[in-house]
């Protein structure tokens, strides 16, 4: 009798486990990320430099990232890499990005 209880709880984990894997990660946010299936990400950045000068500028280095907005079905790999890769803004309003194995987002 214990076997047979211990064999249907064990069904019981197995199948919510099995059930878990199959969801979606999902957001709240609108601008969320979805991805169904195996993410793998390498990235490398070396020697980088950000500079924002002014008033609302933006300047970034961004290697390896799935940004907001995107929904991925599948397996899905990023390698990435940067070096020696410099982003300067300056002046009012200007962006200046160095973005190497990115999807998706602004």
């Amino acid at each position: 009798m214990r076997t047979h209880i211990a064999l249907i709880a064990l069904t019981a984990v197995l199948s919510t486990a099995a059930f878990a894997q199959s969801k979606s990660m999902t957001s709240t946010n609108a601008q969320g990320v979805q991805i169904q299936g195996n993410t793998d990400i390498k990235a490398k950045q070396e020697n980088t430099t950000a500079v924002a000068v002014g008033e609302g500028n933006t300047a970034k280095n961004t290697a390896g990232a799935i940004k907001g907005g995107t929904q991925i079905q599948g397996n899905t790999k990023i390698k990435a890499s940067q070096k020696n890769t410099t982003a300067v803004a300056q002046g009012k309003g200007n962006t200046a990005a160095n973005e190497a194995g990115v999807i998706g987002g602004k």
